[in-house]
């Protein structure tokens, strides 16, 4: 399979491009060859260069957090952005299939009432992020009815693995733990809302996930890439203590809260299951000890 794969040096990223090497697939990457995608020509002659059978579409910015400071460029990169890419990819035949990777926040806050959450389940975006992951979504929606490209969506809930940035949750208390124990202290390690349970899954499952998609996946249609498990933020803090053998304490910094967060988001993983076979082969202890490991060197 001829690949062509959009924000391959994001985290994602580069597991990616790794396992569709290790599945024999030729995979070009825009950035290998100084492809600007907020440039439109240029990503679409790149792309009707390529002629390749499928597109991953990787790249956004991901940090639900920092949407808020910036909405437009946020909608421009992930929404916009996915935009170009339906475009290039409607421009050249035979069309190619298109992966695009959404995010489990276009579901918005839900009840335990409403847990696991299937694809079926109204999306009621609240942060600028899920806001334009929906459009993007949607653009896709109307380009696999309208234009007949063939478009798969992802909905990705939670995916942590090493080389993560310390943006995110995981890397972050993970971070802050290595850097207290080398520091020799007992200074409290600062975490933000301990209560909000997630969803989270290795991100070399979830690129397992994305091939098996594009393979296997129905166009049209929207899958969950989910472990079904949720977990608070204060467990995993606890785990990564424990892996780390670290006796220090938390400590709730407001600094770190976000504006909005939704309490629980737990996914039902049925619908990939049934159409592709996948399912998780990491624990979560197992990548929290490569989280861990790698940060510690």
């Amino acid at each position: 399979m001829r690949a062509f794969v959009t924000g391959g040096h994001g985290f994602v990223g580069p597991y990616l491009l790794a396992h569709l090497d290790a599945c024999g697939d030729e995979v070009i990457a825009p950035e290998q060859r100084e492809v600007d995608l907020d440039d439109a020509a240029a990503l679409t002659a790149a792309i009707d260069d390529a002629r390749p059978d499928a597109i991953y579409h990787l790249a956004a910015l991901a940090h639900v957090g920092e949407s808020w400071a910036d909405p437009a460029r946020t909608f421009d990169v992930n929404a916009v952005g996915s935009l170009r890419v339906l475009e290039a990819a409607r421009r050249i035949d035979p069309k190619p299939r298109v992966l695009l990777i959404g995010s489990a926040e276009v579901y918005g806050p839900v009840t335990p009432a409403d847990v696991p959450i299937t694809e079926d389940h109204p999306l009621h975006p609240v942060t600028p992020y899920a806001a334009s992951k929906v459009a993007a979504e949607y653009l896709g929606v109307q380009y696999d009815a309208g234009f007949d490209v063939p478009v798969i969506r992802a909905r990705s809930f939670n995916h942590i693995g090493p080389g993560q940035s310390g943006r995110f949750v995981v890397n972050d208390i993970a971070s802050r733990i290595v850097d207290a124990m080398k520091a020799g202290g007992d200074a409290p390690i600062r975490v933000g809302n301990l209560s909000a349970r997630r969803d989270y899954t290795d991100v070399r499952d979830v690129v397992r996930a994305y091939r098996m998609l594009v393979d296997k996946g129905e166009r049209g249609q929207a899958y969950n890439v989910c472990s079904g498990t949720d977990v608070s933020v204060e467990d995993l803090a606890h785990r990564l203590l424990a892996i780390a053998s670290a006796d220090l304490k938390l400590e709730v910094d407001p600094a770190l809260m976000r504006p909005v967060d939704v309490p629980v988001m737990v996914g039902d993983n049925t619908r990939i299951r049934a159409a592709t076979g996948w399912t998780p082969n990491y624990t979560l202890d197992d990548t929290l000890r490569d989280v861990i490991a790698a940060i510690a060197g």
